[in-house]
Protein backbone atom coordinates (compact mmCIF):
# COMPACT_ATOMS: atom_id res chain seq x y z
CA UNK A 1 0.00 0.00 0.00
CA UNK A 2 1.29 3.30 -0.57
CA UNK A 3 -0.12 6.40 1.23
CA UNK A 4 0.59 9.97 0.42
CA UNK A 5 0.20 13.30 1.69
CA UNK A 6 0.80 17.23 0.67
CA UNK A 7 2.87 17.37 3.62
CA UNK A 8 4.46 13.81 5.32
CA UNK A 9 5.43 14.68 9.33
CA UNK A 10 7.95 12.40 10.44
CA UNK A 11 8.68 12.83 13.38
CA UNK A 12 11.65 11.89 12.63
CA UNK A 13 14.42 14.80 12.72
CA UNK A 14 16.58 12.67 10.02
CA UNK A 15 13.36 14.17 7.44
CA UNK A 16 10.84 16.20 9.59
CA UNK A 17 8.51 17.08 7.09
CA UNK A 18 8.54 16.36 3.77
CA UNK A 19 6.48 18.12 0.82
CA UNK A 20 4.43 16.06 -1.55
CA UNK A 21 5.58 13.22 0.26
CA UNK A 22 4.64 8.91 0.28
CA UNK A 23 4.89 6.28 2.23
CA UNK A 24 5.19 2.70 0.92
CA UNK A 25 3.96 -0.27 3.55
CA UNK A 26 4.32 -4.25 3.13
CA UNK A 27 3.05 -6.15 6.28
CA UNK A 28 1.75 -3.94 8.20
CA UNK A 29 5.62 -1.92 8.23
CA UNK A 30 6.67 0.83 6.70
CA UNK A 31 9.37 -0.20 3.78
CA UNK A 32 9.98 3.38 2.50
CA UNK A 33 9.54 7.31 3.14
CA UNK A 34 10.19 9.81 0.26
CA UNK A 35 8.97 12.27 -1.73
CA UNK A 36 5.26 10.87 -3.95
CA UNK A 37 7.30 11.04 -7.05
CA UNK A 38 9.80 8.47 -5.62
CA UNK A 39 7.73 6.33 -4.07
CA UNK A 40 5.77 6.11 -6.82
CA UNK A 41 9.10 5.38 -9.03
CA UNK A 42 10.09 2.91 -6.97
CA UNK A 43 7.16 0.75 -5.85
CA UNK A 44 3.72 -0.55 -7.09
CA UNK A 45 1.15 -1.16 -4.77
CA UNK A 46 -2.39 -2.86 -5.05
CA UNK A 47 -4.02 0.33 -3.02
CA UNK A 48 -3.02 3.51 -2.48
CA UNK A 49 -4.74 6.24 -0.54
CA UNK A 50 -3.89 9.57 -2.31
CA UNK A 51 -2.87 12.90 0.16
CA UNK A 52 -3.74 15.62 -2.24
CA UNK A 53 -5.26 18.03 0.82
CA UNK A 54 -3.61 15.98 3.79
CA UNK A 55 -1.11 15.89 5.95
CA UNK A 56 0.09 12.44 6.54
CA UNK A 57 1.85 11.88 10.37
CA UNK A 58 2.16 9.30 12.85
CA UNK A 59 -0.86 8.58 14.42
CA UNK A 60 -1.71 9.74 18.02
CA UNK A 61 -0.32 7.67 21.26
CA UNK A 62 -3.22 8.47 23.94
CA UNK A 63 -1.23 7.47 27.31
CA UNK A 64 -3.35 6.93 29.42
CA UNK A 65 -6.99 6.27 29.51
CA UNK A 66 -9.73 4.53 31.56
CA UNK A 67 -10.92 3.77 28.42
CA UNK A 68 -14.70 1.91 29.32
CA UNK A 69 -15.77 5.20 31.21
CA UNK A 70 -17.32 6.66 28.36
CA UNK A 71 -20.21 5.14 29.61
CA UNK A 72 -19.66 7.33 32.47
CA UNK A 73 -19.29 10.67 30.67
CA UNK A 74 -21.51 13.51 32.75
CA UNK A 75 -22.55 11.23 35.64
CA UNK A 76 -20.89 13.62 38.06
CA UNK A 77 -18.94 16.76 37.09
CA UNK A 78 -17.37 20.08 39.28
CA UNK A 79 -16.36 17.77 41.79
CA UNK A 80 -12.69 17.27 43.83
CA UNK A 81 -10.63 14.48 42.79
CA UNK A 82 -11.36 12.63 45.92
CA UNK A 83 -15.40 13.48 46.38
CA UNK A 84 -15.94 12.77 42.51
CA UNK A 85 -13.68 9.19 43.00
CA UNK A 86 -15.14 8.17 46.63
CA UNK A 87 -18.73 9.46 46.61
CA UNK A 88 -19.65 8.95 42.81
CA UNK A 89 -17.42 6.68 40.39
CA UNK A 90 -15.97 4.35 42.86
CA UNK A 91 -19.64 3.19 43.79
CA UNK A 92 -20.77 3.54 40.13
CA UNK A 93 -18.20 0.92 39.20
CA UNK A 94 -19.15 -1.26 41.78
CA UNK A 95 -23.05 -1.25 40.84
CA UNK A 96 -22.70 -1.29 36.99
CA UNK A 97 -19.29 -2.54 35.37
CA UNK A 98 -19.81 -6.27 34.25
CA UNK A 99 -18.33 -7.66 31.24
CA UNK A 100 -21.03 -6.32 28.93
CA UNK A 101 -20.58 -2.24 30.16
CA UNK A 102 -16.76 -2.83 29.55
CA UNK A 103 -17.70 -4.54 26.47
CA UNK A 104 -19.78 -1.90 25.07
CA UNK A 105 -17.73 1.20 26.82
CA UNK A 106 -14.25 -0.22 25.18
CA UNK A 107 -15.99 -0.22 21.60
CA UNK A 108 -17.52 2.98 22.16
CA UNK A 109 -14.23 4.59 22.92
CA UNK A 110 -12.62 2.94 20.04
CA UNK A 111 -14.99 4.24 17.63
CA UNK A 112 -14.25 7.73 19.00
CA UNK A 113 -10.53 7.11 19.57
CA UNK A 114 -9.98 5.52 15.56
CA UNK A 115 -12.30 8.72 14.59
CA UNK A 116 -9.87 11.02 16.20
CA UNK A 117 -6.81 9.59 15.10
CA UNK A 118 -5.67 8.12 18.04
CA UNK A 119 -4.10 4.48 17.25
CA UNK A 120 -2.60 3.51 20.24
CA UNK A 121 -4.01 4.20 23.51
CA UNK A 122 -3.58 2.58 27.17
CA UNK A 123 -6.29 1.57 29.25
CA UNK A 124 -6.20 1.12 32.62
CA UNK A 125 -9.13 -0.44 33.90
CA UNK A 126 -11.30 -3.91 34.79
CA UNK A 127 -12.01 -6.86 32.32
CA UNK A 128 -8.98 -6.93 30.06
CA UNK A 129 -9.58 -9.98 28.64
CA UNK A 130 -13.17 -8.41 27.26
CA UNK A 131 -11.31 -4.81 26.41
CA UNK A 132 -8.24 -7.14 24.68
CA UNK A 133 -11.01 -8.87 22.88
CA UNK A 134 -12.94 -5.22 21.34
CA UNK A 135 -8.98 -4.09 20.49
CA UNK A 136 -8.91 -7.01 18.69
CA UNK A 137 -12.04 -6.67 16.87
CA UNK A 138 -11.65 -3.18 16.27
CA UNK A 139 -7.74 -2.75 14.92
CA UNK A 140 -6.17 -0.15 17.62
CA UNK A 141 -3.56 -0.80 19.35
CA UNK A 142 -3.25 -1.15 22.98
CA UNK A 143 -1.54 -1.39 26.08
CA UNK A 144 -4.19 -2.90 29.03
CA UNK A 145 -3.33 -2.35 31.85
CA UNK A 146 -5.85 -4.32 34.69
CA UNK A 147 -6.06 -1.41 37.60
CA UNK A 148 -5.14 -3.38 41.24
CA UNK A 149 -6.25 -1.71 44.11
CA UNK A 150 -6.40 -2.80 47.89
CA UNK A 151 -10.20 -2.27 48.40
CA UNK A 152 -13.28 -3.69 46.53
CA UNK A 153 -13.56 -3.41 42.53
CA UNK A 154 -15.70 -4.13 40.20
CA UNK A 155 -15.38 -8.53 40.38
CA UNK A 156 -13.04 -8.70 43.31
CA UNK A 157 -12.61 -8.58 47.20
CA UNK A 158 -9.73 -6.59 47.14
CA UNK A 159 -5.74 -6.73 46.17
CA UNK A 160 -5.26 -10.79 46.42
CA UNK A 161 -7.72 -11.78 43.83
CA UNK A 162 -7.44 -8.22 41.63
CA UNK A 163 -3.56 -8.79 41.35
CA UNK A 164 -4.05 -12.49 40.97
CA UNK A 165 -6.23 -12.16 37.96
CA UNK A 166 -3.82 -9.53 36.55
CA UNK A 167 -1.04 -10.90 36.78
CA UNK A 168 -2.97 -14.25 35.03
CA UNK A 169 -4.14 -11.87 32.04
CA UNK A 170 0.16 -10.57 31.72
CA UNK A 171 0.86 -14.78 31.41
CA UNK A 172 -2.04 -15.16 29.00
CA UNK A 173 -1.72 -12.55 26.54
CA UNK A 174 1.88 -11.80 26.51
CA UNK A 175 2.93 -12.00 23.00
CA UNK A 176 -0.14 -13.12 21.86
CA UNK A 177 -0.95 -10.37 19.60
CA UNK A 178 1.44 -7.95 18.88
CA UNK A 179 -0.95 -4.70 18.76
CA UNK A 180 -1.97 -5.63 22.61
CA UNK A 181 0.64 -4.86 25.25
CA UNK A 182 -0.31 -6.09 28.49
CA UNK A 183 0.63 -4.64 31.40
CA UNK A 184 0.11 -4.07 35.33
CA UNK A 185 -1.39 -1.43 36.60
CA UNK A 186 -1.27 -0.50 40.90
CA UNK A 187 -3.57 2.66 41.06
CA UNK A 188 -1.85 4.73 43.20
CA UNK A 189 0.53 4.99 45.86
CA UNK A 190 -2.32 6.34 48.28
CA UNK A 191 -4.88 3.65 47.35
CA UNK A 192 -2.33 0.64 47.39
CA UNK A 193 0.15 -0.71 50.33
CA UNK A 194 3.72 -0.41 49.70
CA UNK A 195 3.96 -4.42 50.40
CA UNK A 196 1.52 -4.61 47.57
CA UNK A 197 3.59 -1.98 45.44
CA UNK A 198 6.31 -4.02 45.61
CA UNK A 199 4.66 -6.96 44.31
CA UNK A 200 3.55 -5.10 41.61
CA UNK A 201 6.95 -4.24 40.37
CA UNK A 202 8.69 -7.08 40.90
CA UNK A 203 6.03 -9.00 39.03
CA UNK A 204 6.25 -6.47 36.36
CA UNK A 205 10.62 -7.19 36.23
CA UNK A 206 8.85 -11.31 36.21
CA UNK A 207 7.18 -11.23 33.37
CA UNK A 208 9.01 -8.13 31.64
CA UNK A 209 6.03 -6.06 31.16
CA UNK A 210 5.28 -2.47 31.68
CA UNK A 211 3.82 -0.75 34.74
CA UNK A 212 1.88 2.36 35.33
CA UNK A 213 0.69 4.25 38.00
CA UNK A 214 -1.12 7.53 38.95
CA UNK A 215 1.27 9.19 40.91
CA UNK A 216 1.47 13.01 42.77
CA UNK A 217 -1.78 13.79 41.03
CA UNK A 218 -2.98 16.18 43.63
CA UNK A 219 -1.86 18.21 46.68
CA UNK A 220 -4.12 16.10 48.84
CA UNK A 221 -1.95 13.06 47.58
CA UNK A 222 1.43 14.70 48.65
CA UNK A 223 -0.22 15.56 52.02
CA UNK A 224 -1.29 11.84 52.57
CA UNK A 225 1.53 10.12 51.22
CA UNK A 226 3.68 12.28 53.73
CA UNK A 227 1.77 12.07 56.48
CA UNK A 228 1.52 7.99 56.25
CA UNK A 229 5.26 7.28 55.10
CA UNK A 230 7.15 10.77 55.79
CA UNK A 231 8.07 10.77 52.17
CA UNK A 232 6.56 12.64 49.08
CA UNK A 233 4.59 10.41 46.40
CA UNK A 234 7.56 10.09 43.74
CA UNK A 235 10.32 9.58 46.80
CA UNK A 236 7.77 6.95 48.27
CA UNK A 237 8.16 4.72 45.43
CA UNK A 238 12.25 5.69 44.97
CA UNK A 239 12.05 4.05 48.83
CA UNK A 240 10.74 1.36 47.59
CA UNK A 241 13.31 0.48 44.57
CA UNK A 242 10.11 1.01 42.03
CA UNK A 243 11.49 3.52 40.01
CA UNK A 244 12.53 1.96 36.87
CA UNK A 245 12.45 2.77 32.54
CA UNK A 246 9.42 -0.02 32.70
CA UNK A 247 7.34 2.38 34.73
CA UNK A 248 5.26 5.58 33.61
CA UNK A 249 3.30 7.45 35.51
CA UNK A 250 -0.24 9.26 34.87
CA UNK A 251 -0.64 13.10 35.86
CA UNK A 252 2.57 13.82 38.23
CA UNK A 253 1.29 17.08 38.72
CA UNK A 254 3.22 17.78 41.96
CA UNK A 255 6.69 16.64 41.63
CA UNK A 256 9.50 18.97 43.02
CA UNK A 257 12.93 19.56 41.55
CA UNK A 258 14.69 17.19 42.71
CA UNK A 259 11.91 14.34 42.32
CA UNK A 260 11.93 15.61 38.02
CA UNK A 261 15.74 14.47 37.98
CA UNK A 262 15.15 11.62 39.90
CA UNK A 263 12.46 10.40 37.57
CA UNK A 264 14.63 10.99 34.57
CA UNK A 265 17.77 9.55 36.14
CA UNK A 266 15.52 6.22 36.72
CA UNK A 267 14.02 6.56 33.03
CA UNK A 268 10.16 6.96 34.39
CA UNK A 269 8.00 8.14 31.69
CA UNK A 270 5.21 10.73 32.42
CA UNK A 271 1.73 11.11 30.90
CA UNK A 272 0.76 14.57 31.20
CA UNK A 273 -3.14 15.02 31.49
CA UNK A 274 -4.15 18.54 30.74
CA UNK A 275 -7.75 18.38 30.35
CA UNK A 276 -8.52 16.03 33.57
CA UNK A 277 -6.22 18.14 35.34
CA UNK A 278 -7.76 21.32 34.91
CA UNK A 279 -11.61 20.10 35.62
CA UNK A 280 -10.58 18.16 38.54
CA UNK A 281 -8.60 21.15 39.51
CA UNK A 282 -5.44 19.06 39.99
CA UNK A 283 -3.01 21.40 39.38
CA UNK A 284 -0.32 22.70 36.45
CA UNK A 285 1.90 19.75 35.92
CA UNK A 286 5.36 21.07 35.53
CA UNK A 287 5.57 20.10 32.16
CA UNK A 288 8.12 22.07 30.79
CA UNK A 289 10.99 21.67 33.62
CA UNK A 290 10.30 17.42 33.25
CA UNK A 291 10.76 18.06 29.38
CA UNK A 292 13.96 20.22 30.04
CA UNK A 293 15.29 17.58 32.45
CA UNK A 294 14.96 14.44 29.72
CA UNK A 295 11.95 12.82 30.93
CA UNK A 296 10.01 11.18 28.30
CA UNK A 297 6.67 12.81 28.48
CA UNK A 298 3.82 11.54 27.06
CA UNK A 299 0.05 12.94 26.39
CA UNK A 300 -3.24 11.39 27.50
CA UNK A 301 -6.66 12.01 28.06
CA UNK A 302 -7.54 10.16 31.23
CA UNK A 303 -11.13 8.50 31.13
CA UNK A 304 -13.77 10.42 29.92
CA UNK A 305 -15.86 10.58 33.10
CA UNK A 306 -13.27 13.39 34.07
CA UNK A 307 -12.53 15.15 30.59
CA UNK A 308 -14.90 14.22 29.11
CA UNK A 309 -13.60 12.63 25.47
CA UNK A 310 -10.93 11.09 24.60
CA UNK A 311 -9.96 14.04 22.10
CA UNK A 312 -5.82 13.92 21.85
CA UNK A 313 -5.93 16.86 19.62
CA UNK A 314 -7.75 18.81 22.37
CA UNK A 315 -4.91 17.49 24.74
CA UNK A 316 -2.18 18.64 22.05
CA UNK A 317 -3.49 22.43 21.72
CA UNK A 318 -3.80 22.78 25.98
CA UNK A 319 -0.60 21.47 26.89
CA UNK A 320 0.53 24.33 24.12
CA UNK A 321 -1.39 26.66 26.12
CA UNK A 322 -1.55 26.40 29.63
CA UNK A 323 2.14 26.40 29.79
CA UNK A 324 2.81 28.92 28.05
CA UNK A 325 0.09 31.33 30.52
CA UNK A 326 1.55 29.11 33.41
CA UNK A 327 5.30 30.51 32.87
CA UNK A 328 4.34 33.52 31.40
CA UNK A 329 6.53 32.63 28.54
CA UNK A 330 5.10 32.19 25.27
CA UNK A 331 8.40 30.45 23.81
CA UNK A 332 7.53 27.18 26.56
CA UNK A 333 6.47 23.87 24.83
CA UNK A 334 6.45 24.91 20.84
CA UNK A 335 4.51 23.29 19.06
CA UNK A 336 6.99 20.90 17.41
CA UNK A 337 7.41 19.72 20.94
CA UNK A 338 3.93 19.27 21.55
CA UNK A 339 3.50 17.22 18.92
CA UNK A 340 5.95 15.08 20.02
CA UNK A 341 4.98 14.59 23.12
CA UNK A 342 1.50 13.03 21.66
CA UNK A 343 3.38 10.61 19.00
CA UNK A 344 6.91 9.99 19.59
CA UNK A 345 7.04 10.53 22.83
CA UNK A 346 4.17 9.00 23.94
CA UNK A 347 5.70 6.49 22.63
CA UNK A 348 8.90 6.64 24.58
CA UNK A 349 7.12 6.45 27.74
CA UNK A 350 5.38 3.15 26.92
CA UNK A 351 8.53 1.69 25.58
CA UNK A 352 6.50 1.61 21.89
CA UNK A 353 9.37 3.82 20.35
CA UNK A 354 11.28 0.74 18.42
CA UNK A 355 7.59 -0.15 17.11
CA UNK A 356 5.78 3.25 16.55
CA UNK A 357 5.38 6.90 17.14
CA UNK A 358 7.36 8.37 13.67
CA UNK A 359 7.05 7.53 9.86
CA UNK A 360 10.68 5.66 9.80
CA UNK A 361 11.23 2.87 7.61
CA UNK A 362 10.95 -0.28 10.21
CA UNK A 363 8.24 0.64 12.17
CA UNK A 364 5.09 -0.20 11.95
CA UNK A 365 2.78 1.49 10.03
CA UNK A 366 0.36 3.37 12.46
CA UNK A 367 -0.27 6.64 10.52
CA UNK A 368 -3.27 9.08 10.02
CA UNK A 369 -4.42 11.37 7.35
CA UNK A 370 -5.62 14.95 8.52
CA UNK A 371 -7.42 16.67 6.00
CA UNK A 372 -6.39 20.21 5.58
CA UNK A 373 -9.05 21.64 3.48
CA UNK A 374 -11.31 23.31 5.98
CA UNK A 375 -11.60 27.06 6.67
CA UNK A 376 -9.98 26.55 9.78
CA UNK A 377 -7.14 25.23 8.53
CA UNK A 378 -6.36 27.76 5.46
CA UNK A 379 -4.38 29.46 4.55
CA UNK A 380 -1.48 27.54 5.66
CA UNK A 381 1.82 28.64 6.39
CA UNK A 382 3.12 26.43 8.63
CA UNK A 383 1.84 22.54 8.91
CA UNK A 384 3.30 21.63 12.48
CA UNK A 385 1.26 25.24 13.71
CA UNK A 386 -1.99 23.99 12.34
CA UNK A 387 -1.59 20.54 13.52
CA UNK A 388 -1.11 21.63 17.35
CA UNK A 389 -3.15 24.95 17.08
CA UNK A 390 -6.22 24.52 15.21
CA UNK A 391 -6.64 21.24 13.79
CA UNK A 392 -9.59 19.03 15.56
CA UNK A 393 -10.33 15.32 15.78
CA UNK A 394 -13.05 15.65 12.91
CA UNK A 395 -10.42 16.58 10.54
CA UNK A 396 -9.14 13.29 10.88
CA UNK A 397 -9.51 11.75 7.50
CA UNK A 398 -8.11 8.28 7.54
CA UNK A 399 -6.52 6.42 10.27
CA UNK A 400 -4.14 3.17 9.15
CA UNK A 401 -2.77 0.48 12.42
CA UNK A 402 -0.36 -2.27 11.36
CA UNK A 403 -0.93 -1.46 7.42
CA UNK A 404 -4.64 -1.36 7.28
CA UNK A 405 -7.05 0.71 7.40
CA UNK A 406 -9.77 1.31 9.88
CA UNK A 407 -10.77 4.77 8.64
CA UNK A 408 -10.85 6.15 5.31
CA UNK A 409 -13.27 9.38 4.25
CA UNK A 410 -14.52 9.46 8.00
CA UNK A 411 -15.75 5.91 7.78
CA UNK A 412 -14.99 3.60 10.29
CA UNK A 413 -14.73 0.03 9.22
CA UNK A 414 -13.96 -1.99 12.49
CA UNK A 415 -16.76 -0.41 14.59
CA UNK A 416 -20.85 -1.41 14.13
CA UNK A 417 -21.07 2.31 15.04
CA UNK A 418 -25.16 2.13 15.16
CA UNK A 419 -25.46 -0.80 16.56
CA UNK A 420 -23.24 0.56 19.54
CA UNK A 421 -24.48 3.70 20.43
CA UNK A 422 -27.66 1.93 21.16
CA UNK A 423 -26.29 -0.07 23.08
CA UNK A 424 -24.42 2.71 24.84
CA UNK A 425 -27.73 4.67 24.88
CA UNK A 426 -29.42 1.95 26.78
CA UNK A 427 -27.03 1.55 29.33
CA UNK A 428 -26.99 5.07 29.81
CA UNK A 429 -30.45 4.95 30.33
CA UNK A 430 -30.03 2.39 32.82
CA UNK A 431 -27.35 3.65 35.27
CA UNK A 432 -29.52 7.13 34.95
CA UNK A 433 -32.77 4.85 36.35
CA UNK A 434 -30.86 3.57 38.96
CA UNK A 435 -29.08 6.87 40.54
CA UNK A 436 -31.39 9.09 39.73
CA UNK A 437 -34.93 7.62 39.62
CA UNK A 438 -37.70 10.03 38.59
CA UNK A 439 -39.87 11.56 41.08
Amino acid sequence: MIVGGDFVVTMNDAQPVIKNGAVAINNGKIVAVDTQDKILAAYRASKRLPGEGKVLMPGLVNGHSHTAMVLFRGLADDLSLQDWLQNYIFPAEGQFVNENFIRVGETLACWEMISGGTTTFVDMYFKPDVAARVVERCGLRAVIAPSSIDFPSPGFRGWDDAFAAAVDFVKRWKGRNPRIIPALAPHAPYTVSPEHLTQAIQAARQYDVPLTIHLAETQTEVQDIQQRYNATPVQHLENLSFLESRVFAAHVVWPNESEIELMAKRGVGVIHNPDSNLKLASGFAPVPAMVQAGIQVGLGTDGAASNNDLDMWEAIRLTALIHKGKTLDPTTLPAKTVLRMATLGGAEALGLADKIGAIKVGLQADLIQVDLTSAHLTPLYDVISHLVYAAKAQDVDTVIVDGQVLMSERRVFTVNTEQIRREAIRIGEQIQAELRPSN
